[in-house]
């Protein structure tokens, strides 16, 4: 499988597709060529050609340096802004981890240096009644690396999730603080905090942007 690293969050709306961008546009200053996907993305809405399609996944594909059509980064696109397994009911579709590991591999580009693949949700969200999207992630031994967003409670989310990724035994290149919230009490000390429970690099600490 072409290079690739997966971007995970501890929940959904922590900034993932902010941390995805950001890194996508380092490494083009950097001169790698670049590709970006979101397999599945809950949360579309119908454009003039009247294709669903998510802004999240419109983001990655304007941040990398290899143009796609948008099937190719969002190959399942799903309506409603709930977890996906159950926007996929809503619609009739039922995802697995065999469907998302074969759209993985299927849509990940061999001509890219790095493929980025961002995660739907927080790390352990649920694809159907029995299997996990981290699963997937598992089966196709992507490095991974973890949006934290600093805010109360990311403490507990961010400290289970990683001991999640450990014990599965998913390779982590590491964590990165993504400040969310303006003036949060004590976010220095959360991220300090963090640094000392999570035995994985803290990549980078992202600051408040309004």
């Amino acid at each position: 499988m072409p290079k690739s690293i997966f971007i995970t969050g501890t929940d959904t709306a922590v900034g993932k597709t902010t941390i995805s961008c950001l890194l996508l546009k380092k490494l083009k200053q950097l001169g790698y060529k670049t590709f970006a996907m979101k397999p599945i993305a809950s949360g579309c809405t119908m454009d003039e050609n009247n294709h669903f399609v998510n802004e999240d996944a419109l983001a990655l594909q304007a941040a990398a340096s290899i143009f796609k059509p948008y099937p190719a980064i969002n190959p399942i696109a799903l309506k409603e802004p709930i977890a996906p397994h159950l926007a996929a009911k809503l619609m009739g579709k039922k995802l697995s981890v065999a469907l998302l590991t074969e759209t993985i591999t299927a849509h990940v580009q061999a001509e890219a240096d790095i493929n980025i693949i961002e995660g739907v949700g927080g790390w352990s969200v649920p694809l159907n009644e029995t299997e996990l999207f981290s699963e997937a992630i598992l089966q196709l031994n992507i490095p991974t690396i973890l949006v934290v967003a600093i805010k109360l409670g990311c403490l507990n989310h961010a400290i289970l999730t990683y001991h999640n990724i450990v014990q599965m035994k998913v390779p982590l290149l590491g964590w990165v603080a993504n400040c969310i919230e303006q003036d949060t009490l004590a976010s220095s000390g959360n991220i300090e905090t963090l640094k000392q429970w999570i035995h994985a690099p803290c990549l980078g600490v992202v600051p408040f942007r309004s």
